[in-house]
C-alpha cells in the first residue's frame, strides 16, 4: 500500500508526533509512505528525516506560512497513493480538494480539535473518504451538530508515545531541583503555551488555594502566551510556586516527579498529555471538555468538571493535596486503565486494519 500522509509543519504537537509515529509504524509494517508538509523542517524535523520513510516539503524555504501549500495537489497526483492521512487543521482544509483530484484514493479526514471547523475543513469532512476521530464525543460533534453520517467515522484514540517508565522511582532530584520537598504536592500541566490551553486559569487557581497548603505547579512548554503567564504568577503572589520549564521533548521525568495532571485547556479532543500522566500514575483534575473525560475514568482516577466550575475545581483539588491516600487510589486506577486503552501498538493496529479495510474497498 501506498500511503501519502499530510500536515503542515512539524512543529512538537501532539498531531505532528502522531504524523510521524504513523508513518514510520506504516513504513515498518511493509507500506510505502511518504510525509508531505507544507513548511520544511519544524521542532519534529530530525525525527522524520530518521525515520523509514520519504520525509518532504512544499515551500522551498521556510515562508511561515501555514497554509501555503505550493504544488500539493500536483505532487500528490505524482506520488499516487492508495491512501492519503490528513493531520492537522490546515491538511485537513485541503484534504476535498485532493480527494477531487485523486477519486481512487481513500482520502481520510481527522477529527482531533476542539475549536470550531473552518468552512474547508467542513467541506473536506463531507468529500473525503473517510474521517477518524479521536474521541467518542469528537464523533458525536460532527454526527449531531454536522450531520455527518456514522459509518463514515471511526474513532481511534491516541496511542501514548513518548517513552514511559509507569513502574519508575519517583524523582526525587528533579524535585529537589525545583525546591519540592518530599512533602509538596507538585501539579503538573505539559501543553504548549497557546490562549486556548488556558495556563492562564490554572495559575488562578492555584492563588486561590489556601495558603498553608504546599503545592507547587510546573508548567512544561513554550509559545506565545507564557510571558503573559509568567507575569500573571508575579502580579498573583505564586511566582516562587508556579515554575515554567520549557519545552520538554521528554517529559518522562517530569511525570516521574509530580502528584497531580492539571487541566484547564478550552480547546482539547483527546488530551495527549492527560493520557501519558495516567500511564504514570498521575491523577487528573480537568475540565470536561469534547473528549478529555475519555482520557481518564472520573471519579476512580480523577476529577472531570464542568468547564469553569473554579469551585469544583479548587475543591478536587484540595482534597488530592490533603489525601495522599485518595491520590494512591486514583493513582493506581490510572495506570490500569492506560495500559488497557491507549498502548502505541493497539492504536497502530487499528490504524493499519482501518487502512485496509477503505483501500481494500
Amino acid at each position: 500500500m501506498k500511503i501519502l500522509i499530510v500536515q503542515d509543519y512539524l512543529r512538537s504537537g501532539g498531531t505532528e508526533r502522531h504524523a510521524v509515529f504513523l508513518g514510520a509504524a506504516a513504513a515498518k509494517a511493509g507500506h510505502e509512505v511518504t510525509l508531505l508538509t507544507f513548511r520544511p523542517r519544524g521542532a519534529l524535523g530530525d525525527d522524520a528525516e530518521n525515520q523509514p520513510f520519504a520525509f518532504k516539503s512544499l515551500q522551498p524555504f521556510d515562508c511561515h506560512l501555514d497554509w501555503f501549500a505550493p504544488g500539493l495537489l500536483r505532487t500528490a497526483e505524482e506520488a499516487a497513493p492508495d491512501l492519503v492521512l490528513c493531520m492537522g487543521r490546515m491538511a485537513n482544509c485541503y484534504a476535498g480538494f485532493i480527494q477531487s483530484r485523486l477519486p481512487r484514493a481513500a482520502v481520510i479526514c481527522t477529527m482531533r480539535t476542539g475549536k470550531a471547523l473552518p468552512y474547508l475543513f467542513l467541506r473536506s469532512l463531507r468529500r473525503c473518504r473517510h474521517i477518524i476521530a479521536n474521541s467518542h464525543v469528537a464523533k458525536r460533534v460532527l454526527t449531531d451538530q454536522h450531520n455527518l453520517p456514522s459509518h463514515k467515522i471511526t474513532v481511534i484514540h491516541n496511542p501514548v508515545l513518548r517513552s514511559h517508565d509507569p513502574d519508575g522511582a519517583r524523582n526525587l532530584a528533579l524535585r529537589r531541583f525545583y525546591g519540592a520537598n518530599p512533602a509538596t504536592v507538585v501539579m503538573l500541566n505539559v501543553a504548549m503555551f497557546r490562549p486556548e490551553k488556558n495556563q492562564r486559569e490554572l495559575i488562578e487557581l492555584g492563588a486561590k488555594l489556601p495558603g498553608y497548603l504546599d503545592w507547587q505547579l510546573w508548567l512544561a512548554g513554550d509559545g506565545p502566551a507564557r510571558k503573559s503567564c509568567e507575569r500573571l504568577a508575579h502580579d498573583l503572589g505564586v511566582g516562587g510556586r508556579v515554575r515554567f520549564l520549557g519545552y520538554q521533548p521528554d517529559p518522562t521525568a517530569l511525570y516521574l516527579a509530580s502528584d497531580l495532571a492539571v487541566l484547564a485547556s478550552q480547546s482539547e479532543s483527546l488530551s495527549n498529555f492527560l493520557i501519558e500522566a495516567q500511564l504514570h500514575g498521575l491523577p487528573a483534575v480537568a475540565y470536561d471538555i469534547v473528549g478529555v473525560g475519555e482520557c481518564f475514568l472520573p471519579g476512580r482516577s480523577g476529577f472531570l468538571l464542568k468547564n469553569k466550575d473554579q469551585a469544583g475545581f479548587l475543591d478536587a483539588l484540595d482534597r488530592l493535596i490533603r489525601e495522599p491516600g485518595q491520590r494512591k487510589r486514583f493513582s493506581d486506577a490510572a495506570r490500569r486503565h492506560a495500559q488497557e486503552h491507549f498502548t502505541a501498538e493497539r492504536q497502530t493496529q487499528a490504524h493499519l486494519a482501518l487502512f485496509s479495510q477503505l483501500t481494500a474497498s
